[in-house]
């Protein structure tokens, strides 16, 4: 049985996964977290969690709320940093098996071409998901992904900065989906990624306030599901590059419903908060469907239900 895919085909790099599964930005932390749970090494990909130049403390309490069919958060992208992470966090990585992809963000597209270039050569950095999608910060992330001519502007900045492969994740905000995946594409991206959260909130009826410290978040679990997998059908008849699956994946059941409608790899995330093994549980239902089925190539699947 083969579960290898190639996430940047026409990069010189390549990005070869020895199987679909991926993290998702800012569940996973560093990868570092999850050691002594499972054997992390078993997965396709580690993200990490959002990077900008300089460290972030994130948005105010509270940052999560739990909601029916999934949780809102509002975390505001608190990391470390440019310099820590690579300074304390990829020389870990660069020991792993597993191949770490560093997700940036910032306020202008040169703070994404900074990172971008800072991150190049980096021993433990196998390549880059630019964030443009995400909806808790007040000013760039989301603003970047609202339309096809800012998001390519972002990509081509990237693309110019790094020979590492790129992955751009889009957000869910917009009526252009599409026009912004072509535009990513033609940018340079090597994959896209589809979905991030959807902006939402809640409001507590007794201080008759939001309930989040930023006063709205991003809706994310089993609740954006088919959402998600409508946008990664319809892009996929539309671009020519590999495409992530990202948005209430928590067996191997949902993981192969993405696969058919074209993603050709798929993120785990809201998941991992409830059940810290989701990943390797998404990992052995994939295996498990394809011995069921006898499928030998996890690739004969990927936009399957499209023919």
């Amino acid at each position: 049985m083969n579960l290898s895919v190639q996430l940047a085909p026409k990069n010189k790099r390549g990005l070869k996964l020895k199987n679909p599964v991926m993290t998702a930005s800012g569940t996973f932390g560093y990868g570092m977290e999850y050691e002594h749970l499972f054997d992390i090494q078993k997965l396709g990909v580690i993200v990490c969690k959002g990077t900008t130049l300089e460290p972030r403390e994130g948005n105010p309490q509270p940052r999560i709320v739990e909601t029916a069919g999934g949780m809102l958060n509002s975390i505001g992208l608190q990391n470390v940093g440019l310099d820590v992470l690579i300074k304390e966090k990829a020389p870990v990585w660069a020991k792993w098996e597993v191949p770490v992809i560093v997700n940036i963000a910032g306020k202008t597209v040169d703070d994404y071409a900074r990172l971008a270039a800072g991150l190049d050569g980096v021993a433990g950095v196998s390549g880059i998901e630019v964030n443009i999608s995400c909806p808790n910060v007040s000013a760039g992330g989301a603003e970047f992904g609202a339309d096809p001519a800012s998001a390519a502007k972002v990509t081509e900045a990237v693309r110019k900065a790094t020979s590492l492969p790129v992955i751009v994740k889009l957000t869910p905000n917009t009526a252009e989906i599409i026009g912004i995946a072509k535009a990513v594409a033609a940018a340079g991206a090597d994959a896209l990624c589809l979905i991030n959260t959807v902006k939402a909130m809640a409001i507590d009826v007794k201080t008759q306030k939001p309930i989040l410290g930023n006063g709205y978040g991003g809706l994310s679990g089993p609740a954006i599901k088919p959402v998600a997998l409508q946008m990664v059908y319809s892009v996929f008849k539309n671009v020519k590059v590999p495409i992530i699956g990202c948005g209430g994946i928590a067996n191997g059941h949902d993981a192969v419903e993405f696969i058919m409608a074209g993603a050709t790899a798929v993120q785990v995330g809201t998941a991992s908060f409830m059940n810290p093994r989701a990943p390797m549980d998404v990992l052995e239902g994939i295996e498990k469907f394809l011995r069921e089925e006898n499928i030998k190539d996890v690739r004969e699947l990927i936009g399957v239900a499209q023919r």
